[in-house]
């Protein structure tokens, strides 16, 4: 069974990686005061997809981080303490996905 989890591992690992960029510039242009609908709706579903994904290969501290982003990102306001969060979110994502390579 690890074995072919590795192996999903492998051929999903660009569009995990893809998807953690998007929060990566979502959050950063959030906190530049750049927010725009369809930057919220690409983060919104990259921390979706994010959120499941991470979970089938045993990263629950991901997953749990990728459903905080997703619920950050449904909020109309995002202040300043939020889109530091975010921030945070994507760098803890980053290092997770790095760390099952």
């Amino acid at each position: 069974m690890a074995k072919a989890l590795d192996t999903l591992w492998a051929r999903f690992l660009p569009e995990i990686e893809d998807r953690v960029h998007v929060l990566d510039e979502a959050a950063a242009a959030v906190a530049a005061g750049k927010r725009s609908e369809k930057l919220r709706a690409s983060a919104h579903s990259a921390a979706h997809k994010l959120a499941g994904t991470l979970g089938t290969f045993g990263l629950d501290h991901g997953t749990d981080l990728a459903r905080e982003a997703e619920i950050l990102y449904t909020r109309d306001e995002i202040g300043r303490e939020d889109a530091a969060r975010l921030k945070s979110i994507a760098t803890s994502l980053r290092t997770i996905v790095d760390a099952r390579k």
